[in-house]
């Protein structure tokens, strides 16, 4: 079993920069990875700076290219299945039975998007059904939103959408507005529709509601359920964080978790996720993991 200085599971955009920061440490770096970017949904990647308006696989197609110039780092195509603390190490096995040891580990582990069971709705996520508007909402040309309520922290995109188009809120029995909420939403100009929702159709987002009538829209912005596909973070015993999103692995300032010499990056590790902000976060992980090598038995 061949050991690693750092093992990154995950190769997508806070992965691969928690990885370009350590293999510039020149330590030796393992980076597996499943291939399941959380954005592969979307055609077209915004709000990253330099990289504006291309395509997602694109963006990171480039990252692995020139991540693996540095002979240093070992990729390989793999799920991990579990983790577990192996002396001082940790050993990582993949689904394919393979094993592998390292000083210290870094979760990239990323999400799943848990969505409302509404038909139609699954079918457009990623092309007209979106969960943030500083990713999609410039595109959209200020044509009619919407909000697809699933609780009270739908609030937040409600209040938030009417600054890239005029918004109507669907509570969809989701919540009930308090007064003051109904107030903010008045002042906002968001239209508050509190018929139910049956189905989501059309070239674009077309609400279909309970009573028939339907809405039609240019895109649909909902709250999405995070879910960790890669239940590692429970295995080795990381804290945990409830949001109103869903839980994420607890993290310093630093990306270390509750368990030492475990790291987190990415949208696994916190609630309101974009690739600028995963990749500022894997480098903030890779240079903590570093550090925690290079002084080691110093404090």
């Amino acid at each position: 079993m061949k050991d690693f200085d750092v093992a990154i599971v995950g190769g997508s955009y806070a992965g691969m920069s928690a990885a370009l920061q350590l293999a510039r440490g020149r330590r030796q770096i393992l980076v597996l990875d499943s291939g399941q970017r959380r954005n592969r949904f979307a055609s077209h990647a915004h709000g990253v700076l330099g990289q504006d308006g291309r395509p997602p696989a694109d963006i990171a197609a480039d990252g692995r290219e020139q991540l693996l110039q540095y002979s240093n780092v070992t990729w390989i195509n793999a799920a991990v299945e579990s983790a577990e603390h192996s002396g001082e190490k940790f050993r990582v096995s993949t689904q394919k039975g393979d094993s592998y040891s390292a000083s210290r580990l870094i979760l990239a582990t990323g999400v799943r998007d848990g969505l409302p069971d509404i038909p139609g709705l699954e079918e457009r996520w990623g092309s007209a059904v979106f969960h943030c508007p500083y990713c999609h909402g410039y595109e959209l040309e200020r044509a009619a939103l919407g909000v697809l309520a699933v609780g009270e922290v739908s609030m937040h995109h409600a209040l938030m959408l009417p600054d890239w188009g005029p918004t109507t809120f669907f509570i969809n029995d989701s919540f009930v507005p308090s007064a003051e909420q109904l107030r903010q939403l008045a002042q906002r100009n968001v239209v508050v529709e509190r018929t139910s929702v049956s189905r989501i159709a059309g070239e674009r987002a077309a609400v279909h509601l309970q009573d028939g009538r339907i809405v039609d829209l240019a895109g649909l912005f909902v709250a999405t359920e995070l879910q960790h596909p890669v239940p590692l973070a429970q295995q080795l015993g990381c804290a945990f964080e409830e949001t109103p999103m869903g839980a994420v692995i607890q993290t310093d300032a630093m990306q270390a978790t509750s368990v030492a010499n475990v790291f987190a990056c990415g949208d696994a590790a916190r609630a309101a996720g974009n690739v600028t902000f995963a990749m500022a976060d894997g480098a903030m992980a890779g240079a903590a993991a570093h550090r925690s090598l290079m002084f080691e038995g110093l404090m």
